[in-house]
């Protein structure tokens, strides 16, 4: 079964910040593997994409800036 792939602009975010992965996650209160994985592009919990948008030194209402709209996809 494939997986669902999500579009995001983590990693373009992050590199702008000229952050590693590692102080990433570190920020956001997950792990590296987790980082990993959302920059591919798998699924994650909202608790996961509210954290990471926080940790980039957003507001939770630019969510749109950083995760694709999930009403666009269906």
């Amino acid at each position: 079964m494939a997986e669902r792939k999500v579009a995001n602009n983590v990693q373009q975010l992050r590199e702008d910040q000229l952050l590693s992965k590692a102080e990433l996650a570190r920020r956001a209160g997950v792990s590296v593997l987790t980082i990993d994985r959302v920059e591919r592009g798998e699924t994650c919990r909202v608790d996961t994409k509210r954290k990471i948008i926080l940790a980039l030194g957003l507001k939770v209402s630019d969510k749109d800036k950083v995760f694709e709209d999930a009403k666009r996809r269906r």
